[in-house]
């Protein structure tokens, strides 16, 4: 049987929260009026791609953008949440706008991705282990329930980051190059169990 899956995975379109500059897996905040432009267009992106449904993390700006991907793209099945795929969270400093905070979440996901050091975190926040634990463990029960198949996936900026970095090995070369808001990127999975990340912005 056939078990190769394409995931066209993408950052979830332009939100409140990163308008603001406010820190964190902020899971309430919603999409913006550029936002919910940003996500209709890559609907139809993927016009062409044969998606068959639509995954995204529990945040509402991810939920709100794989919903519109879904109706731009004919789909009655809807967008099904997945935990797991949620951003980062940093624990007693969530929801701070402290420029310095935002800088040390930079410097914690550098250390992830480019030095493989798992165990940085922000203040009490989620340690790398955890982020890359859950978000290799969703994407992987995604492919196992689409043999053969092709999926949309909405996830954010550096857990999405980190997790695909742990599965496809990408490591620093993909530093520098952070997602954009709602642009795809495809994904593969294929035979012997084998992740590759086919055109990471910037890189692959």
């Amino acid at each position: 049987m056939n078990d190769h899956v394409r995931l066209h995975c993408l950052r979830h379109a332009e939100s409140e929260n990163v308008v603001t500059g406010t820190a964190g897996a902020q899971p309430d905040a919603p999409l913006t009026a550029r936002g919910r432009t940003q996500a209709t267009e890559a609907g139809l992106r993927l016009g062409d791609e044969g998606i068959t449904h639509v995954y995204a993390g529990t945040a509402v700006r991810a939920r709100q953008t794989a919903a519109i991907v879904a109706r731009t793209l004919g789909l009655t099945s809807g967008v099904t949440v997945v935990p797991g795929l949620e951003e980062v969270g940093l624990g007693r400093l969530e929801g701070s706008r402290d420029p310095a905070v935002r800088a040390r979440t930079a410097e914690v996901l550098r250390a992830w991705v480019v030095d493989g050091d798992l165990d940085e975190a922000v203040g009490d926040g989620e340690s790398g282990h955890t982020v890359t634990a859950r978000v290799t463990a969703a994407l992987t029960s995604l492919v196992t329930a689409h043999p053969g198949g092709t999926i949309a996936v909405v996830g954010h900026v550096a857990s999405l980051t980190t997790g695909l970095g742990a599965l496809c090995g990408l490591g620093g070369r993909v530093w520098g190059a952070p997602l954009p808001h709602a642009v795809p990127f495809l994904v593969e999975y294929g035979p012997g169990r084998a992740w590759r990340c086919r055109n990471w912005p910037g890189e692959c």
